[in-house]
């Protein structure tokens, strides 16, 4: 090419094509980020075993482990160690732990990972370490391609990494496993490659219902890209995501004979019935703010309705965009969580949204206070919520 000559905007796909490579500088820094966040996390459980004993009068701290040994860590164990239905029992027992209504990925990765790592406690963690660097890469490359600014990538796996609930995603839990293939898949359909997004996404769907949200994300990121050729050979493709819940449904059904038993045992142990939103948020506030719980659920509930109202300015905020695709992710997400009896998991539910920590980083690119301002807020929640978990006085 002549020295003269005008140089071209590299198209997006190239820029797609080129994210897709391995390992780059970026990625590397990015990484370097996930590590050290990981060594303050088990650094707070070290500190946790000694500081909040069992009993007061202890004289030696607990297990290591103990920390992490919290909550749905105990459905999860369970199902991976003896199934859903084991010699029999079901929810037609008293005292039914409800285990059917967690999806099996996990669980099944938990015991293929526990074949070689015989602990079951360290095969959790492990999952979560490995999968949870592979989604930190995947947001900062997500990030990288809508914002063109490496800068921006790194920003936002910071703020993901800090982010008040971030502990989950160190845990024996689902996020980093769900997100480590979300990501990816979300990453791979802006590179058009409809087959391994849907795939992706199939996956996914094992681990948690929201793949069922980024499936129908990806449906209208089809629609809103086809133009000016449709790709019509990926609409099989983007049903694939449908069947994991579909076979989990069928194989309820085949033990308890009850087609919605996941749906049942929500019911049951979480009180997630369906209710209207107004409905779900008056019950919500007045556990919050009523004086009718303890201080302790209390200020959860306070943190529901402030997640709510994020991923509502969030919901909002895409669709003034016109990214019409995460604004259905993150709708789908809110609808789910907010037609309950009250707010449930929706902090939690945070680190799913990958738009959020898209969109702040964004916004710290154009004003550098919001990253020392975000540092300041969220890494005291982040460590007062990890204490409380590691604690096993918070159920998230």
């Amino acid at each position: 090419m002549p020295a003269d000559a005008p140089r071209r905007k590299p198209s997006y796909r190239a820029v797609a094509g080129r994210l897709g490579a391995r390992l780059g500088r970026d990625d590397r820094e990015v990484l370097w980020l996930y590590l050290l966040t990981r060594v303050g996390l088990w650094a707070t459980a070290y500190c946790v075993r000694w500081l909040f004993p069992q009993s007061s009068a202890a004289h030696a701290p607990q297990s290591l482990f103990s920390a992490w040994q919290q909550w749905d860590w105990w459905h999860y164990l369970h199902i991976a160690q003896d199934g859903y239905f084991p010699q029999g029992a079901g929810p037609w027992l008293p005292r039914w732990d409800n285990r059917e209504a967690f999806l099996p990925g996990f669980p099944l990765v938990l015991r293929a990972v526990h074949t070689v790592v015989p602990h079951w406690t360290t095969a959790g963690l492990l999952i979560s370490f490995v999968a949870g660097a592979i989604a930190v890469v995947a947001l900062a490359r997500i990030t990288r391609l809508a914002l063109g600014n490496t800068i921006a990538g790194r920003r936002a796996a910071l703020f993901f990494l800090l982010s008040p609930c971030a502990v989950f995603l160190a845990a024996g839990y689902t996020e980093a496993l769900f997100l480590a293939l979300a990501l990816p898949a979300w990453l791979t359909a802006q590179r058009h490659n409809w087959p391994l997004a849907a795939l992706l996404t199939c996956l996914a769907t094992t681990v948690r219902v929201s793949g069922l949200f980024l499936a129908a994300a990806l449906a209208v990121h089809w629609l809103t890209t086809v133009r000016p050729r449709p790709h019509w050979h990926a609409l099989p493709w983007l049903a694939l995501p449908a069947l994991p819940p579909l076979l989990h449904s069928w194989y309820l059904q085949r033990n308890t004979g009850d087609w919605m038993a996941w749906k049942h045992a929500q019911e049951r142990g979480w009180h997630r019935e369906f209710h209207t939103p107004w409905d779900a948020l008056q019950h919500t506030w007045t556990d919050a703010f009523g004086h009718t719980q303890t201080t302790g659920y209390a200020i959860e509930f306070q943190a529901e309705l402030l997640a709510m109202l994020v991923g509502l300015v969030l919901t909002g905020l895409l669709l003034r965009r016109r990214r019409w695709a995460e604004a259905v992710y993150t709708g789908l997400s809110l609808w789910a969580l907010g037609t309950s009896y009250w707010y449930m998991s929706i902090p939690r539910a945070t680190l799913l949204w990958w738009p959020l920590w898209v969109l702040v980083a964004a916004w710290s690119l154009r004003n550098p206070r919001v990253t020392t301002a975000y540092a300041c807020l969220a890494a005291p929640l982040m460590t007062v919520l990890t204490v409380t978990f590691m604690t096993g006085r918070w159920a998230g």
